[in-house]
């Protein structure tokens, strides 16, 4: 028999970057305990029966409005919202973008902040301001152990050791911090309202890494090993429950112990 308190069967959820890595397990995930999953991501893919994608850019207003407005009238207002959609500096960025902060390109700090935290600000006030009309909901941003703590660069020596210059770039971690504060606000601001709003901070997600980096990272780590992307649904489901009906503005860290340390 399943929990009552884990109960999410008939309720409404939009993932943003769904399409994604940790975007399709939480998809997935909460399909399989019963929801009506919307995907609001700008890259195109297929998806399975239960779940509705929405070719929608998250730092656009009006393509937002339109995307919950076709939700509602279908589904009715969502339940929960999962501001999962970010930006980072891939491994083959530009030489300019992983080189060293002085030189940072001011454009590249724009772009992620523009997704990371205006993307996850305009979903809050498009699908939570819905959410609060309502009365209920549930809104989960995800951050980073990089958002909490500084990037340790020590795990990118193996790149400087073959001759390339590498820094993990500045902007990632500044958008993730203001994650934290975003969920703060708007969890005090909608506390009467009935909208909770909590932060998920991840640490890294195994993904076929490089050997060497893979070696550093874990030595790092209290659990030895990086974060499984199905791992991260556990305290999705959580936040998303009535198990978690009395937390809001809290900061669940899921990152094997790292931030222990």
């Amino acid at each position: 028999m399943s929990d009552p308190l884990f109960d999410l069967s008939g309720r409404v959820a939009v993932v943003t970057g769904g399409m994604g890595q940790l975007g399709q397990v939480y998809a997935t995930g909460l399909v399989e305990r019963g929801m009506q999953v919307a995907i609001f991501d700008v890259a195109p893919g297929e998806v399975p029966d239960d779940v509705r994608a929405y070719e929608v850019d998250i730092t656009d207003r009006a393509a937002l409005e339109k995307a919950e407005y076709e939700l509602e009238a279908d589904w009715g207002v969502p339940h929960l919202l999962v501001n999962n959609a970010a930006l980072d500096s891939p491994p083959d960025a530009p030489a300019e973008e992983v080189g060293p902060f002085e030189d940072f390109p001011e454009a590249s700090f724009d772009a992620v902040m523009d997704v990371n935290v205006k993307g996850a600000l305009l979903c809050c006030q498009v699908v939570g301001g819905a959410m609060a009309r309502e009365g209920r909901g549930s809104i989960v941003n995800v951050s980073s152990v990089y958002g909490l703590l500084s990037p340790v660069q020590d795990l990118y020596e193996f790149r400087r050791r073959r001759g390339e210059t590498y820094f993990k770039p500045v902007a990632y971690s500044v958008s993730k911090s203001a994650i934290l504060n975003l969920t703060r606000y708007l969890a005090t601001y909608w506390a009467k309202s009935g909208v909770r709003v909590n932060t998920l901070t991840l640490a890294g997600v195994w993904n076929d890494q490089p050997a060497e980096f893979l070696e550093a990272y874990t030595a790092r780590v209290p659990m030895g090993r990086m974060l499984d992307a199905e791992e991260a649904l556990g305290a999705l489901v959580f936040l998303a429950s009535d198990a978690s009906s009395y937390v809001t503005g809290a900061n669940v860290v899921v990152d094997g112990g790292w931030s222990a340390w």
